[in-house]
């Protein structure tokens, strides 16, 4: 959590670090730059499902030329939950909460919010092993049916587990 909330405080212009020098104003900064590397965070796990996804589309492409058609619907629907996961993340309120805002976010609640899109990256390294599982399966029907199943399941938690961000919103935490 600190190395990117460092790298984003380690960029701030000099008004800004003299505007810390104003009562209040420091901490309107650092909910700033907590909303920064929190919506920077989320960018670079998008970006590590993007990975996954395009190794999603060229099993499905290694499936067809292998003959193995009957598979490529089972396959879409990891890839459908994939993308559903990216653009989700991708498009997520970062934690802005302006003046007039129904939802105040504070500095605690965004903490919590870059811990819950850090876990993240466990998921998508979940993702790769469930990928990495399904090319090793390729030429075992049952096995690869499986280890389908699995990588589909692993997608739609990551979609499910991503719509209750929305829960430190409303519920403080």
């Amino acid at each position: 959590m600190s190395d990117l909330f460092e790298r984003v405080t380690g960029d701030q212009d000099v008004f800004k670090k003299l505007g810390a020098y104003i009562p209040g104003f420091k901490g309107y900064i650092e909910r700033q730059n907590r909303r920064a590397s929190d919506k920077l965070l989320r960018e670079t796990v998008a970006d590590r499902f993007e990975e996954q996804w395009k190794r999603t589309s060229a099993i499905q492409t290694d499936l067809i030329s292998q003959g193995m058609i009957e598979l490529i619907d089972d396959m879409e629907k990891a890839a459908i939950q994939l993308r559903t996961f990216i653009d989700k993340i991708r498009t997520a309120s970062y934690g802005y909460s302006g003046l007039f805002d129904a939802v105040k976010i504070n500095e605690d609640e965004l903490a919590q919010l870059y811990a819950f899109d850090n876990a993240f990256f466990d998921v998508a390294e979940q993702v790769g092993r469930a990928l990495d599982n399904i090319e090793a399966s390729i030429g075992d029907s049952d096995g690869l049916k499986a280890a389908i199943r699995n990588l589909t399941n692993l997608a739609r938690e990551a979609v499910t587990t991503f719509e209750r961000r929305s829960e430190v919103f409303t519920s403080g935490g």
